[in-house]
């Protein structure tokens, strides 16, 4: 699928970016977990999300609410318990979360057999980062080139350990605390830099014993989860890009309503008012654990910037518009220490980079990072997604911030996180 995104006028209006999908995935696999019905408030209606209801479902979890047409505002789901998943084969389609979380509860069940596979892209997608901590434990495990999917597991007990992740990853860490559930003993996870913080405070609400320090988290054995609620905010992720596009677009003014603020995902905000970008927060309060606020942003002249270290794990999902809005930034931006870029939907590092110099950017690539020559703006021309979800969306805010127009190839993979942006784009257009 190809869409043409041509230079815009001013960006207007206000509206609702979509469900976040890390929190979606996450409470789906949680209210399965569960006893009794969880009520989900504003499931995301995505591919991915999709996929992982359909895997709860081949679980024994009962879901109501999602038709073939759409998700409603409230999802319920009716869980199997801590230890009473069926044994399935699992599509996970795309959904690289649900490739990587599910296999912590899988993993420590008393019986049963599971096999998670999927699309080509997921076929690309490395496992080991979960299998070897979770053979750690006791699980028995087996994947493709020892790190390749389809993954296999088998049930059998599990122990807790003490494990220290090498890179940061709340996909990683998520896994291990799913499994520590289920064994015997603490399981404590340290990691290097501070990840996405959602599955512990999800776990924590629905009754599990999750103890949080600095740098590390444990979870003890449980009986029993009982979500009851749980409050879905909207992506802060999703909305990221139209906060990039009102920046880089002349003489636009876009407010964003009931975005997710957890400190642990907003790192963006952090690296953009460093590059000179006004951008209001006012807070909406807090359900479920999760805080939310409207975001009011205009553009600004942009400098260049240097993005490293610990707020990395904060922003990786929007490191990618970050060298967008560095092309448009005075000075050079260098990115660094986002190694994990290479094992998303695309090695995000390479596509990035391909994207923006195919646009008329100056961009050099390293083994973790990337460096971006700003000031002149982008010409325009054309993005190939490569499948990957976020590059069709960088490339059509690329087109409007542009001289020329961009054309995006494969604009159809932004479904996979945000069936309806393409819509939304318009009608802050048309306004």
């Amino acid at each position: 699928m190809e869409r043409r995104f041509d230079p815009a006028g001013p960006l207007r209006g206000a509206l609702r970016p979509p469900p976040d999908k890390s929190v979606s995935h996450r409470a789906a696999l949680i209210a399965a977990m569960g006893e009794g019905e969880t009520a989900i408030e504003g499931y995301l209606d995505s591919a991915d999300t999709r996929s992982t209801l359909v895997a709860v479902g081949a679980l024994g979890a009962e879901v109501e609410g999602a038709g073939a047409g759409a998700i409603g505002p409230t999802l319920r789901v009716r869980g199997v318990g801590l230890r009473g998943p069926a044994a399935a084969a699992i599509d996970v389609g795309n959904a690289g979360t649900l490739l990587r979380l599910l296999p912590g509860w899988l993993a420590g069940q008393e019986a049963g057999s599971w096999t998670l596979d999927g699309d080509d892209s997921i076929r690309r997608r490395p496992v080991d980062r979960v299998a070897e901590p979770l053979r750690l434990m006791g699980a028995r495990l087996s994947c493709r080139e020892e790190r390749l999917p389809p993954l296999r597991i088998e049930a059998a007990p599990l122990r807790g350990i003490a494990y220290e992740m090498p890179i940061a990853s709340a996909q990683v860490k998520s896994c291990l605390l799913f499994a520590g559930l289920l064994a015997e003993g603490e399981t404590r996870i340290a990691e290097p830099l501070p990840s996405r913080d959602h599955s512990e405070r999800m776990l924590a609400a629905a009754g599990a014993e999750v103890v949080r320090e600095e740098g590390a988290v444990t979870v003890r054995p449980a009986a029993r989860l009982e979500p009851g609620e749980i409050v879905v905010p909207a992506d802060f992720s999703s909305a990221a890009f139209f906060l990039v596009a009102a920046l880089l677009v002349p003489g636009s003014d876009v407010s964003l309503t009931g975005v997710g603020v957890n400190p642990t995902r907003t790192g963006l905000l952090a690296v953009l008012r460093r590059m000179g970008a006004e951008i209001e927060v006012e807070p909406e309060g807090e359900r479920g654990g999760e805080p939310s606020a409207r975001l009011r942003v205009r553009p600004s002249p942009l400098r260049g910037t240097k993005v490293g270290g610990g707020e990395v794990p904060l922003a990786i999902d929007e490191l990618p518009l970050v060298a967008l809005a560095a092309c448009f930034a005075e000075g050079a931006t260098t990115i660094r220490d986002a190694a994990e870029l290479r094992r998303k939907e695309s090695d995000r590092i390479e596509t990035v980079a391909a994207a923006l110099r195919g646009l008329g950017a100056a961009v050099e690539t390293g083994e973790d990072g990337m460096r971006i020559e700003g000031g002149d703006g982008l010409r325009g021309g054309t993005v190939d997604s490569r499948g990957d979800h976020r590059i069709a969306m960088l490339g059509a805010i690329a087109g409007l911030a542009s001289r020329q127009g961009v054309e995006v190839a494969g604009m159809g993979a932004a479904a996979v996180s945000y069936p309806g942006f393409e819509a939304d784009l318009a009608s802050l257009r048309a306004r």
